[in-house]
């Protein structure tokens, strides 16, 4: 789960705030809009919290990557399954900042094995609480091949290229969409930028729709068609994996 700093929340705020306050001005010039279109806030803070969360999903799941790699490693060096991740730690800090989620996970699994606790065990302990499916199908392969006598080598090799694979079709699959995805927020930017030019230029165009009820409709009409096609551009521009 993916927790707001409160810097995140001040700057989401403010951020909600300016686009509430520009489209109750622009669709219904009404303090009252404004007041009503409130809670959205909520429903705004939720996808910026969704986002994120992605954004650190995809960094976590990149530096596990790099640890279960530099764990094969070791192992095809002749180090022990527990040796390998103390060895990997060891690389990891000099890669990585002392507080990066992988060196703070290696390190926490390190101790762990200190205090005899298994390594299998802790893998499906970290895949558990990461919630990323690479990572717990990391873990339960792992713990198959641990307590099998399975090769771990081969294992951690063969899981370490399908994670990889993974990765460079997401990055092939953003680079494709990019521009798409610039199109589509200029697309959804235009409908703002001509009511704002004709509110600004020439406001007796739109004094009619304003401060009466036929008016009020309409404009919530055209407003509510607005986020329902900004929505729709949205889901056709994003594709997972």
């Amino acid at each position: 789960m993916y927790q707001l700093s409160r810097k995140e929340l001040a700057k989401y705020l403010a951020l909600y705030a300016l686009l509430d306050g520009c489209i109750s001005y622009l669709f219904f010039c009404s303090w009252i809009a404004f007041v009503i279109l409130l809670p959205g806030m909520f429903l705004f803070l939720a996808e910026q919290r969704n986002s994120l969360q992605k954004k650190r999903a995809r960094e976590m799941t990149r530096q596990f990557l790099d640890g279960i790699q530099m764990i094969a490693a070791s192992l095809q060096a002749g180090y022990s399954a527990e040796n390998s991740l103390r060895e990997a730690l060891r690389e990891l800090r000099k890669m990585y900042e002392s507080d990066a989620f992988i060196v703070r996970e290696f390190r926490f699994m390190d101790a762990q094995i200190e205090m005899n606790r298994n390594m299998e065990e802790l893998f499906l302990d970290f895949g558990k609480r990461s919630a990323i499916e690479d990572i717990q199908s990391f873990a339960e392969v792992f713990l198959t091949a641990k307590r099998s006598g399975g090769d771990l080598l081969a294992i951690i090799k063969n899981t370490a290229s399908c994670i990889r694979q993974k990765q460079e079709t997401m990055q092939e699959i953003e680079t494709c969409l990019s521009g798409k995805m610039m199109e589509q927020n200029i697309m959804s930017l235009i409908p703002i930028l001509i009511l704002a030019y004709i509110k600004l230029s020439s406001p007796e165009f739109l004094a009619a729709m304003y401060g009466n009820v036929t008016g009020t409709a309409v404009m919530g009409i055209c407003f509510a068609v607005y986020v329902a096609a900004y929505f729709w551009g949205r889901s056709i521009v994003q594709i997972e994996v």
